[in-house]
């Protein structure tokens, strides 16, 4: 959450990144890293949706999951605080500069350094977008990526998996969430994880954005960033399971 959230700041405040693809594979080396320090411990889930998978169709037990999801939503609000400390000078000064007002809902140009929102803000009001998106397609695009994230996850950590890279599991992970967000970023933001958007989202409720995260995108704000992946996740894992798995 750190380097992902951290890339998007950075783009947004200074302009640092060019382009969807420098946000996106700071992404993917983040989850990696994460990856490869945390796997050992708990197995790396770092995302509710995957946990839910997990629990669903790998046996991953339900009396842990509970814990999980605390511990993703409560590291992901921290990153967000973290950040907002850091870039607390060049969001001022952001804000000054295109007068943006804090908790107005032009103020979404500067929240999506945290919530994830749609369309694309891009550091810019929603009513500046260059293209609608809807609800309904939204939540469409949110599953289908977590469906094709959480497939993937599978495929690369089967043991019977011969052709699995074994050592690189975590960077093909990573690759596969840079790819999802190149594509679908643009979009939707490209969250695939509900405490990637809910912590941070309730920490700007807590740093001046007010109710502007729970009200820009109406019921977006779960059915597309809650719901979305955890039923993309669960169709994912059991398209793997009952179809693929079988076959090896």
């Amino acid at each position: 959450m750190f380097f992902g959230c951290g890339s998007v700041s950075a783009a947004v405040l200074t302009g640092a990144q060019v382009g969807i693809f420098q946000i996106a594979i700071v992404w993917g080396i983040g989850i990696a890293l994460a990856i490869y320090l945390t796997a050992s411990l708990s197995g790396a889930h770092l995302n509710p949706a995957v946990t839910l998978a997990l629990a669903t169709w790998k046996k991953h037990p339900w009396k842990e999951v509970p814990l999980y999801l605390v511990s993703q939503l409560l590291g992901a609000f921290c990153a967000a605080a973290v950040l907002f400390w850091i870039y607390s000078a060049p969001l001022l000064a952001y804000e000054t500069k295109t007068g943006i007002q804090r908790g107005t809902p032009e103020s979404v140009a500067t929240a999506m350094l945290f919530g994830e929102y749609y369309p694309n803000p891009s550091g810019k009001p929603m009513d500046q977008a260059p293209f609608p998106i809807s609800t309904p397609q939204a939540f469409g695009i949110e599953l289908i990526g977590t469906f094709l994230l959480v497939l993937s996850i599978f495929g690369l950590t089967d043991d019977k998996n011969g052709a699995r890279p074994r050592e690189g599991t975590a960077i093909f992970i990573g690759l596969t969430v840079t790819i999802l967000i190149s594509l679908l970023g643009p979009l939707t933001m490209a969250s695939f994880n509900p405490a990637r958007d809910l912590g941070p989202r309730i920490f700007s409720l807590f740093a001046g954005w007010g109710t502007v995260p729970f009200t820009a995108n109406g019921i977006g704000w779960w059915f597309v960033y809650l719901l979305g992946p955890m039923i993309g996740a669960l169709i994912g894992g059991g398209f793997y399971q009952k179809i693929i798995h079988p076959i090896r």
